[in-house]
């Protein structure tokens, strides 16, 4: 009789399946046995000069603001939320949950962690550095506090992240970021003048 072997990183995934457990797609142990991890930490190795680009890039977006208004972030949404899960996806693995922390979190995606967890590992990190939950991932905060130790503010990985908003994913965290911005730097030179 043949050996039958479990595959790698999923427990029982045909039992889930039928007792009609929850296992989202996009977040799916088999996919990530399946997935190279190669880029994901080749952009927390490269954390410091991804922050200074994102700087940048974010000043360049918030410069951009009064095209944004102009045409209307609900007309620019998909566009950039189209070029911003390719991009991120890439580099990052992205999840698109609409409320990136990259910049606190060493450049490492927290919602990669199988837990999903946005406030540091759950304590089931292996002696070698990888996911309890996938022993062939290496764990997501372990790389994230990696990837911080080389970033100007990596001290940002101390601050408690809020839960995830589920009504905000798969939209674009950079165009939601701007208006924020834009927002905060309208106001401030509004009480300058008062």
């Amino acid at each position: 009789m043949a050996e039958v072997r479990p595959i790698k990183g999923n427990a029982a995934p045909a039992a889930k399946a039928a007792s009609g457990a929850y296992t989202p797609s996009s977040v799916s142990p088999n996919r990530r046995a399946r997935r190279s991890y190669t880029i994901r930490l080749w952009s927390v190795r490269h954390s410091r000069a991804l922050e200074w680009f994102y700087a940048r890039f974010a000043n360049t977006f918030l410069f951009l603001h009064p095209l944004w208004k102009k045409i209307g972030y609900a007309r620019v949404e998909r566009p950039v939320t189209f070029v911003e899960r390719n991009v991120k996806g890439l580099l990052f693995d992205c999840r698109m949950c609409g409320q990136c922390v990259l910049s606190s979190t060493g450049m490492s995606c927290p919602m990669n962690c199988p837990k999903q967890l946005r406030n540091g590992p759950c304590g089931g990190v292996r002696a070698n550095g990888n996911c309890e939950v996938e022993p062939d991932m290496p764990c997501v905060w372990v790389q994230a506090w990696a990837g911080s130790r080389n970033m100007v503010h990596g001290e940002a990985i101390m601050k408690v992240q809020k839960p995830v908003n589920q009504s905000l994913r798969e939209t674009s965290s950079w165009l939601r970021v701007t208006a924020e911005a834009a927002e905060t730097r309208e106001a401030l030179s509004k009480d300058a003048k008062a």
